[in-house]
């Protein structure tokens, strides 16, 4: 039995056809974007097209023939979608190339081929993902080594837009932290799985919330200190708030006790006010978010009058207030593709990528992007439902969460609904470590949504013989 269980088991065809034709159907989009980027900017198709038609196209169906060999009922739907959203990055980037120095399609299609390869080398090397859970610890010293290590480095070599979240030797640059979060949330998953019966017991009961014990706030206030950490010695407020939200919400999954998101709440808020009044690039982040038209910051410092602004902090609100105006003019529809001035929002192609995007393709366009991620996220979740063990249920609704909670803070952060952050737009935004991350964190998903999915051997058997009689 054990034998039938370990043989890969076909999709059936059906599943398979409409799978490649969704991915079919992903590329033609991201392509008739690229021709009206291009229509656009020069009146003509890009001379490039095809070049980046065939390699979208061949990376595409790569990871799929990977996928069907190595994880054939997995859910159909995940890797269309990611390959739309990432497409969309492409053509985005392709269309900010043209406006500002940095940009590089090329570059980041190369990216995109070292994730898709991650992806597959992924599905292939991790056979049965709950081997994670013999790694726990080991995966929690590894995930805080990588976030340690930038603030452990001079600021030449770790500090980027007054962030120390970097790696840079050379000509050579990463940033640990997109891997740190994937190495934690295994971590959070096993640490959990195995502790999550002491945490769901009830302390006192203060009006109609029964509260944990006392003794079981020590993992909370333990990686509550760690985020703070994060926050005030390398300056990021995104993977600060990135990490702390996620192991609130995993907790909440296994314990299902709302007490702990309060707690939780309750001691990031008052951190992060604590950590306000003490330190001084803390507070101007708060400052440039309660009023990022006039931003008066702390002591002495001036008012940010130059345009653009020198001051980093000013050039924060400068950002800001640049990502809002693009907003305004996209207004419902967007002026279109390579029709809009994406060139005056600073790091368009970077942290305020989606600020770009809402110029040129406006609210309707942003709206049908974030159902995009809803989908992905949505699927993420439904495979820790129908996981089979804890530790799969937990680990698949943290990789879930912790995508989605990434886009709200980074699209929370450039509409100026919470402070900005350091973060990027998942797939979409330039660069190589966070698209690096993120290509696994769906191989990840893809390998659990097999093996939720997948029938017993019994039920396989079973459907054989009932095709077998049919004809």
């Amino acid at each position: 039995m054990s034998e039938v269980a370990a043989e890969p088991v076909p999709m059936p065809a059906k599943r398979r056809g409409a799978q490649l034709i969704m991915l079919a159907l992903a590329v033609l989009i991201v392509l008739g974007a690229y021709a009206n980027v291009g229509l656009a900017l020069d009146g003509t198709i890009p001379a490039g097209m095809l070049t980046y038609g065939l390699g979208l196209g061949g990376l595409v169906l790569a990871a799929y023939l990977v996928l069907a060999k190595f994880a054939p009922w997995a859910d159909p739907l995940i890797l269309p979608l990611v390959t739309l959203i990432n497409g969309l990055g492409l053509v985005m980037i392709y269309r900010l190339e043209a406006d500002m120095d940095g940009a590089s399609a090329a570059n980041q299609l190369m990216w995109t081929a070292l994730g898709v390869v991650m992806f597959a080398v992924t599905l292939i090397v991790l056979r049965d993902h709950r081997m994670l859970q013999r790694l726990t610890y080991t995966a929690g010293a590894v995930g805080l080594v990588l976030l340690a290590i930038p603030a452990l480095l001079p600021g030449s070599l770790s500090e980027v837009q007054g962030a120390k979240i970097w790696i840079r030797i050379g000509g050579f640059s990463i940033q640990p932290g997109e891997f740190a979060k994937l190495a934690l949330v295994v971590f959070f998953a096993g640490y959990l799985v195995a502790k999550r019966d002491v945490l769901a017991l009830a302390g006192r009961r203060l009006l109609f919330i029964d509260l944990p014990r006392a003794r079981d706030l020590g993992p909370v206030l333990v990686t509550w200190g760690m985020s703070l950490l994060v926050l005030v010695f390398e300056k990021d407020l995104g993977t600060s708030l990135l990490l702390f939200g996620t192991f609130i919400a995993m907790l909440y999954i296994a314990t299902q006790r709302t007490s702990w998101v309060l707690i939780g709440i309750l001691l990031f808020v008052g951190g992060a006010f604590v950590a306000g009044q003490l330190f001084d690039h803390v507070a101007a982040r708060f400052n440039v978010w309660l009023d990022p038209s006039n931003p008066i910051y702390y002591g002495n410092a001036p008012v940010c009058l130059t345009d653009p602004p020198t001051d980093p902090m000013c050039s924060k609100s400068f950002q800001i207030m640049q990502g809002l105006f693009g907003f305004g003019a996209g207004g419902i529809l967007g002026t279109g593709l390579g029709q809009g001035h994406p060139d005056k929002i600073p790091l368009s192609f970077s942290d305020f990528i989606f600020s770009a995007t809402g110029e040129e393709l406006g609210l309707t366009g942003l709206m049908a992007l974030l159902m995009l991620y809803a989908l992905v996220v949505e699927r993420g979740l439904r495979t820790a439902i129908a996981a089979r063990d804890p530790f799969s249920k937990l680990l698949a609704g943290g990789l879930a969460f912790i995508l989605a909670w990434q886009v709200f803070i980074i699209v929370g952060g450039v509409t100026n609904l919470i402070p900005l952050t350091g973060l990027v737009t998942p797939f979409m935004s330039q660069g190589g470590s966070a698209l690096l991350a993120n290509w696994i964190l769906i191989a990840l998903l893809v390998r659990m949504s097999d093996a939720a999915r997948r029938p017993p051997p019994q039920a396989i058997q079973n459907e054989g013989m009932t095709q077998v009689f049919q004809r």
